[in-house]
């Protein structure tokens, strides 16, 4: 007979993994957190939940990774494949400039089972950043889940922007988007000419490519 918990689905799973992290000692969460390629994204997300509440220290991964191949480099089987390796790179998603906007960002991602790191430091934790929020901050994700958190950007909301005064005049001209003020935007079309009185105005439309914001200016975006 099929257990009933069965066909609960990922809320079932999450709520299961969540509580058997909580009854692992300390140890043996940084040991698990040390073999994060053994777990799922779900899993990996609420064990970093466990770890940061508890404020434990795990290894990044590409520390990990170093002492793995310090270790054992003869054993071919257990080594990534430079494939699996670049799907585990860290890329950029996204940049925030306050705590509560990273806080924000992390509660997204970790609900939707994708582990997510900060900073040059590369921690899993808001509470772990040492570095400034002012200069603009990098939220990171790995290669593999970049596509999955991209969806999650649609449900974010930045409360927060750089100041003015640390704009550069080259980046007065910059185009940004709107929502997660990313400028990793893409140019869709010219749509067309509007005579305004004596003047013509040329429309422009855009696509963030990191949370798929489109919206329609005269092509250059002023400071905000």
């Amino acid at each position: 007979m099929r257990n009933p918990m069965d066909t609960l689905g990922p809320a079932s799973e999450s709520l299961r993994l969540a509580e058997n992290y909580r009854q692992m000692s300390d140890d043996e969460l940084i040991d698990l957190g040390q073999r994060p390629r053994e777990l799922t994204d779900m899993a990996q997300g609420i064990l970093a939940q466990e770890i940061s509440s508890r404020k434990l220290k795990v290894p990044s991964p590409e520390d990990q990774l170093s002492r793995d191949r310090i270790r054992a480099p003869e054993d071919a089987q257990d080594a990534e494949s430079p494939e699996e390796e670049k799907n585990r790179e860290l890329v950029n998603l996204s940049t925030v400039w306050s705590r509560r906007d990273a806080e924000q960002l992390q509660k997204l991602l970790v609900n939707a089972g994708i582990p997510v790191y900060f900073g040059p430091e590369k921690v899993a934790s808001v509470e772990e950043v040492r570095s400034s929020f002012a200069d603009g901050l990098d939220v990171l994700v790995m290669r593999i889940a970049r596509d999955s958190a991209r969806n999650a950007l649609k449900y974010y909301n930045p409360q927060d922007w750089p100041d003015e005064e640390k704009d550069t005049e080259s980046e007065e001209f910059a185009i940004h988007c709107p929502k997660c003020h990313s400028t990793d935007v893409v140019f869709e079309d010219a749509g067309g000419v509007e005579p305004e009185d004596d003047t013509i105005t040329q429309k422009f439309d855009w696509e963030c490519a990191a949370c798929g914001y489109k919206w329609e200016d005269e092509g250059v975006e002023s400071k905000s």
